[in-house]
């Protein structure tokens, strides 16, 4: 059991140096991946039935005994739902560009666009459409500073700072192209919109592993705190982020559970409740304040099935955004879904989502759903994601 709880306690340290799967080398320290990937949309009230080319993501990645480091680009465009668009890769930004010094096989330093440690690491669940720690910035989270990580027997330490969120790439968003989820200058078609931008983040994320009555585990707890710059008005507020998060495994059985509180004090020229938010070029209201609870359970199907298909995973994932403003409608997110591999290079995910004033599920308000709420009942759609992946 100490193997495992010692397994579990490495988890968010090795998901940062470890290399892709399949990937094409070039040397022995640098390698070539990436992945080209298609989705089908079907949503019957709001007759989508869409299938088209979905993302062309291309890598490099560094890794000798002392040196790592990777960049990661990301290009979208012409189809749903970037279908405004003329052609495929008028979207494009980075996912990460960092480099990385080894100090050992237990510490590190990272500098340049890299994941701030906050929360489950790399992802607080399962879902290939992500939890809504995503679009509430705090998920999948890449900034651009320097970050110290260190394994320490059963302990995990990582802290980071960061100057200003990634460089925009490029689109048709005045404040919202990039990978991840940041303050930003609102489009004309955000109502109430603001602009902020983040500077000088700091985050810190400690864990340990442990065994919970035969479940090996990890619990952990995460910072951030940032200054919120406002161009309209030249004065600064703040964001501060808190969470405590548990990720258990037993055999084919995965649970993870964060929950996180976030406080914004921005200074707007109008409203201060909400927060300009944007990213996938596109830009949305948040709630200044409040709380997420996420939860993820999932199971996995050892074997190889009709020749080909492996890797199974069947997976359930619901969070819920309790927003502090007064009459704020709070947001719902569940999804359940099924993941697996055909041959080594092909990974499929297909979703059922059903949200409540969720800006990605049934057509509920994209720039208000996550503010004071939108159609404010339960909606569904089914996702489906077919990648190849090199």
């Amino acid at each position: 059991m100490k193997k495992n709880i010692t397994k579990a306690a490495l988890a968010s340290f090795l998901t940062i140096t470890s290399a892709p799967l399949f990937a094409i080398p070039i040397n022995d320290n640098l390698s070539l991946h990436g992945a080209i990937r298609a989705r089908f949309d079907y949503d019957p009230d709001r007759d989508i039935d869409k299938l088209g080319i979905d993302t062309v993501r291309l890598a490099l990645q560094y890794n000798s005994s002392s040196w790592i480091g990777g960049v990661r680009w990301r290009y979208y465009g012409k189809a749903y739902p970037y279908n405004y668009t003329k052609k495929f890769g008028d979207i494009s930004f980075p996912e990460y560009a960092w480099v990385g010094y080894k100090f050992d096989d237990n510490r590190q330093l990272q500098a340049g666009l890299n994941q701030v440690p906050f929360g489950l690491q790399p992802l607080f669940g399962n879902t290939f459409t992500e939890t809504l720690g995503y679009p509430l910035g705090f998920e999948d989270l890449y900034e651009v500073g320097v970050k110290y990580a260190e394994q320490r027997g059963d302990w995990n330490f990582q802290g980071g700072y960061y100057a200003r969120p990634a460089w925009q790439g490029k689109g048709t968003s005045k404040g919202g192209v990039t990978y991840s989820n940041v303050p930003s200058n609102a489009d004309s078609y955000v109502t109430d919109g603001s602009n902020n931008q983040e500077r000088n983040t700091f985050a810190l994320r400690v864990s340990k592993g442990m065994d919970i009555d035969g479940w090996a585990s990890e619990v952990g707890v995460s910072g951030l705190t940032s200054t919120l710059e406002n161009a309209d008005t030249n004065a600064n507020g703040r964001r501060y982020i808190a969470a405590g998060h548990i990720y258990s495994k037993k055999g084919p059985w995965t649970v993870q559970v964060l929950a996180a509180r976030q406080v914004m004090s921005p200074r707007n020229p109008g409203n201060d409740d909400v927060v300009t938010f944007g990213g996938y070029d596109s830009t949305y209201n948040i709630a200044a304040r409040g709380t997420l609870y996420t939860g993820d359970l999932s199971y996995d199907i050892s074997g190889t099935y009709l020749k080909y298909i492996n890797n199974l995973k069947l997976y359930g994932s619901y969070g819920e955004f309790q927003k502090s403003g007064r009459e704020y409608k709070d947001t719902q997110r569940f999804i359940t879904g099924i993941s697996f591999y055909v041959g080594s290079s092909v990974w499929i995910a297909t979703e059922w989502l059903f949200g409540k004033n969720d800006p990605y599920v049934g057509g509920s308000s994209y720039t208000q759903s996550l503010a004071v709420g939108g159609t404010n009942h339960w909606e569904n759609q089914l996702y489906m994601n077919i990648g190849y992946y090199f």
